[in-house]
């Protein structure tokens, strides 16, 4: 299927053709003679657009899309399709887990998806005995991988230092007996870092996310702590420390959530940056409708306005070079990447990427802990549900009817399987709310490196 899209970000036209990728930033006459749909014949476009262009400058421009066209630059076809299903016999390897090492947490944020750490009563901390058998698990299904990822979550991990201490060392020591790189990254909410914490994270952590959610007023309602009291206070001055003493070239980003209660979070993303903040990332809420924070359709509107706001004034500064952030859901290699695959498959949940529990129960990811219906296996019986695991592989973006026609599939990947089927019960019917958020921020994203 020959795919293109249009639309308009900021002051320019942009075109995408689907199938390749390619980008074309073009004038207002081509923008209004290429349709989605395909090429209308040279004597529509004149009957319609001469009120509007001189039939000249009409005919000029259609001879020159018809080139591209013949250059395969525009309305392509999909040639991807048989990609995807033919993968789907190949052996399937672990690169990626998620450990989640407590089910516990020292702050009670209003829309926390894990029960407030909890996990819908899968509460208990991770011994090193299950945490160095969760890391055999893995690593004995990793196959020809060589680099492994491993990321500490919670709950709080923090709570649990002297046992993330230990998994690390277990990994450094034997990283080389396996032949396998090991790179671990942590999520934490900040409230309790110390000198010697910030220390042993910047050393051993590839990557670090830090939980905050912009504007102090903001965050101390939603990020409360155990006795009701706000944490923002407690989570800045150590966020800044952190980044402070985090070695050049190696990653962190600040973290935040907006909800129903901040839908102009376009205002926190300004006062993360303006406490020094240029690794930034604010996404947006998933939650059921029935919940006060829940996102809604008529919060898009405002929303869509925000994620504009945040485009102007990232393209201002990349124009002016100054003060530039990243904002993480603007981040798109529009050179090639990720990997055709990866594109059409997403995640990966569930066949290269798993979440263990506290108890070494293994899941397709964290949204999953304590589904049921889901539970892949245990690092203790040494199981694996391959045929729940080939599901998971199969609903790619070829097996999504609503996703094979649309034009963001390749930087979506059909969206996450845990809101899809949350939401609709079927993973492949995708969260139709995330999908046009999505959306809009694929457009930004495109916006900005054309800029």
């Amino acid at each position: 299927m020959a795919l293109i899209h249009k639309f308009k970000q900021g002051e320019n036209y942009f075109v995408l053709d689907v199938n390749t990728g390619s980008v074309h930033i073009v004038d207002e006459l081509v923008y209004d003679i290429l349709s989605d749909e395909g090429m209308r014949s040279k004597e529509e476009l004149l009957e319609v657009l001469s009120e509007k262009y001189e039939k000249e400058a009409i005919s000029e421009a259609y001879d020159e899309i018809n080139e591209l066209i013949k250059e395969g630059l525009l309305y392509t076809e999909d040639r991807y399709e048989e990609i995807a299903h033919s993968s789907m016999d190949d052996r399937d390897y672990i690169k990626a887990v998620c450990l989640n090492i407590i089910h516990g947490c020292n702050l009670r944020c209003k829309y926390c998806f894990a029960d407030e750490g909890e996990y819908n009563g899968h509460k208990g901390v991770m011994s090193l005995e299950t945490a160095k058998k969760a890391i055999d698990y893995v690593v004995k299904r990793s196959g020809p991988r060589k680099n492994i990822e491993i990321d500490l979550f919670g709950g709080e991990p923090t709570l649990i230092m002297d046992t993330i201490k230990e998994i690390i060392k277990y990994a450094r020591e034997n990283e080389k007996k396996w032949d396998k790189n090991i790179r671990f990254t942590m999520t934490t909410n900040s409230t309790i870092l110390n000198e010697e914490m910030m220390e042993f994270m910047d050393k051993e952590m590839g990557n670090i996310i830090l939980s905050l959610d912009g504007r102090k007023s903001v965050n101390d309602k939603v990020r409360i702590k155990v006795d009701g009291s706000g944490s923002y206070d407690d989570i800045l001055p150590n966020i800044k420390k952190m980044i402070s003493k985090r070695t050049p070239g190696k990653t962190y980003y600040v973290r935040g959530t907006f909800t129903r209660a901040n839908t102009d979070f376009y205002e926190d993303v300004m006062a993360m940056v303006n406490e020094g903040f240029r690794e930034i990332s604010i996404e947006p809420v998933v939650l059921p409708d029935e919940h006060p924070l829940s996102l809604r359709e008529e919060d898009l509107e405002t929303i869509m306005e925000n994620y504009d706001k945040l485009y102007e004034d990232m393209a201002k500064r990349k124009r002016e070079n100054k003060d530039e952030y990243t904002f993480y859901h603007f981040n798109i290699d529009l050179n090639g990447g990720p990997c055709v695959y990866k594109r059409i498959s997403g995640c990966g949940a569930g066949f290269e990427y798993v979440a263990i529990t506290p108890q070494g129960e293994v899941y397709p990811c964290h949204q999953f802990v304590g589904k049921e219906e889901f539970k892949l296996g245990s690092i203790y019986d040494d199981t694996y549900n391959a045929e729940l695991g080939k599901k998971f592989k199969r609903a790619h973006i070829y097996n999504k009817p609503k996703c094979r026609e649309c034009w963001a599939k390749f930087y979506c990947s059909g969206g996450c399987q845990a809101n899809n089927h949350a939401f609709n019960g079927d993973m492949n019917i995708p969260y139709e709310i995330g999908c046009k958020m999505q959306k809009k921020r694929i457009e930004c994203a495109i916006a900005l490196k054309a800029e």
